[in-house]
């Protein structure tokens, strides 16, 4: 990094900071530091919902995700739409109507204490380890990228964020997540239109699309009904759709976001907003992903993209073996810039050569084969290592190839995305302690100051969790798919409670605790033998099914025990 890199990377934080400060200082009281003092008009509502979500491993590990497997990931994002409307028309008004801080407080109302605290414990646990993630998941690439330490890349995001989350609440994660969202979307789209610049001369958009074709990067859906598939539009639509409900619907770190709003309908615009945009925003992330394959196709790429993997090899005995594959594959890139270079031409001329496309997938399985073989001897060397290496593609490409200063600028796209998803954490995570766990347990009254300096405590608290979650992690797989897995481990649960909440008021509230008890022990059932014990790729289950049956059971059970078991329990609410 060069020095205008640094001062573009310094410049962009510390602004996003100090201004978040500024400009929220002096909460005085719970719905200020809570709800934002209900001050949030509709477009800030629908840019902290897209920054919520959008955390730095939609930008670290979406371009790698599709570099490796195409465009198949965006059928995760189908069902999110229809989960807006839903939201907006069922969620939302109940929300208002009963006036809560949290979503967790309205179970309280419709059923009982133990049911809302079950549901904020589950809240509590997911979102605190999701929330280590997100500082996690950036910190780990830019240590292994700059040779910074990992502890200390932890510790300067979690603590960049907490100064802010603390002194302003809510607000000041509304406020900052403006600004978080324009760098992110301004960073995203220069790199798109450079690497369009930086492909050969006569190569038209068009040719890059047909040569991503050619290696199948472009088959956005996938109409299988193999439950082993993990990207389905079938998927989409149903597991997809689930969580997108559960985590806009019930998770805090979201609700907070809309419970913000100045009023029902600025609430429901801001949604809506998210949902005109959610999908093409991540349609144009995998495709700067596509574009950053079709660029390695005449330019050099390393046999792994994590460096640590290579230093690791270096220092072995395994290492002539390894460079034996560099030079092959430094060939192979030789071989892959001639065929396809020939393959543009003829393009040029409206001719899709079926012959030279087979030699692109002939070339492609054997760069396959050679990664392959790289990943044993990494394995050999440590069979800890991790040696899938989605998440480094796009910061390879970044650190190598970006002119100077716009390095500085994407640097702090990352950083920003893992500041912006971190503060809704960790203000979600004080609010449902502060306000679910503590001052619904709390025997005496307190001034709305004690509660300001609870939530305050809270988000200190949850901060620092969250960075020792961050720095005790290990890299699984593909980062973005863990964050997933994570939340469709326990979404479906808690989805289960509020739909049975909002539409079977035949049911009571021993039949829905007791139901929701049994519904998550049987998820950690499925997850274990149908997903957690098979290798990448080898799982029994899509991950996404698992929302779906979580809030499926749960359902199902509550009704059959209310008929059965609770026939006599009345509500007396």
């Amino acid at each position: 990094m060069q020095l205008i890199d640094w001062i573009v990377l310094t410049f962009t934080l510390l602004f996003i900071v100090v201004y978040g400060v500024w400009k929220t200082r002096g909460s005085q009281n719970v719905e200020d530091y809570i709800l934002g003092g209900n001050e949030t008009p509709w477009y800030t509502v629908g840019l902290s919902v897209m920054a919520t979500q959008a955390s730095a491993i939609t930008f670290l590990s979406t371009p790698g995700q599709a570099y490796h497997d195409g465009m198949g990931f965006l059928q995760f994002y189908f069902g999110l739409p229809i989960a807006m409307v839903v939201i907006c028309v069922t969620f939302i008004p109940i929300y208002h109507k009963y006036k809560v801080f949290t979503a967790y407080e309205y179970l309280e109302k419709r059923f009982d204490l133990k049911t809302r605290s079950l549901a904020a414990i589950l809240f509590l646990f997911q979102r605190g380890l999701g929330t280590g993630l997100t500082i996690y998941a950036p910190a780990i690439i830019l240590s292994a990228l700059l040779g910074w330490n990992l502890t200390i890349m932890n510790v300067i995001i979690g603590v960049l964020v907490i100064i802010y989350t603390v002194s302003g609440g809510t607000k000041a994660v509304n406020v900052t997540q403006k600004q978080q969202m324009f760098v992110i979307m301004s960073g995203m789209i220069i790199t798109f239109f450079l690497i369009l610049h930086f492909l050969p001369n006569d190569m038209s958009f068009a040719c890059a699309m047909h040569i991503a074709g050619a290696n199948d990067k472009m088959n956005i859906v996938n109409f299988s009904f193999d439950p082993e598939e993990k990207y389905t539009i079938w998927s989409g639509i149903t597991g997809g759709f689930f969580l997108a409900l559960a985590y806009f619907g019930t998770d805090q770190s979201q609700v907070g976001r809309y419970l913000s709003g100045k009023s029902v309908r600025e609430s429901q615009m801001g949604l809506i907003m998210n949902g005109l945009l959610k999908v093409p925003m991540q349609f144009f992330i995998l495709l700067t992903g596509v574009m950053v394959f079709v660029f390695f196709q005449f330019n050099p790429v390393p046999l792994n993209f994590n460096p640590n993997n290579k230093l690791i090899v270096e220092k072995s005995s395994y290492k002539n073996e390894y460079h034996a594959l560099e030079k092959k594959l430094d060939a192979l890139s030789e071989d892959k810039k001639v065929i396809n270079l020939l393959y543009i031409d003829q393009l040029n001329q409206d001719y899709d050569n079926p012959i030279l496309r087979k030699e692109l997938i002939g070339l492609s399985n054997k760069e396959k084969d050679l990664r392959d073989r790289a990943k044993e001897i990494i394995h050999k060397v440590d069979e800890h290592s991790e040696t899938n290496d989605k998440d480094y593609v796009f910061f390879h490409f970044i650190m190598n190839y970006l002119p100077k200063g716009l390095i500085g600028l994407l640097l702090a796209v990352i950083i920003s995305a893992a500041m912006s998803s971190t503060a809704s954490g960790l203000n979600a995570l004080a609010s449902t302690t502060a306000i679910d766990i503590y001052k619904r347990n709390i025997k005496e009254e307190k001034s709305e100051k004690h509660y300001v300096n609870v939530s305050k405590f809270f988000t200190l608290f949850w901060g620092i969790v969250a960075i020792l979650f961050a720095s005790i992690g290990t890299l699984f797989e593909n980062l973005i798919q863990l964050v997933n897995i994570v939340g469709s481990i326990f979404y479906g649960t808690v989805l289960g409670i509020f739909l049975v909440g909002f539409y079977l008021k035949y049911v009571q509230a021993k039949a829905v605790f007791y139901s929701a008890v049994l519904s998550q022990t049987t998820i950690f059932i499925i997850y274990y033998f149908a997903i957690c014990i098979y290798p990448s790729g080898q799982e029994k289950l899509g991950y996404l099914w698992l929302n779906f049956i979580g809030a499926m059971l749960t359902i199902i059970l509550s009704l059959m025990m209310q008929a059965l078991v609770f026939r006599k329990e009345i509500n007396s609410k």
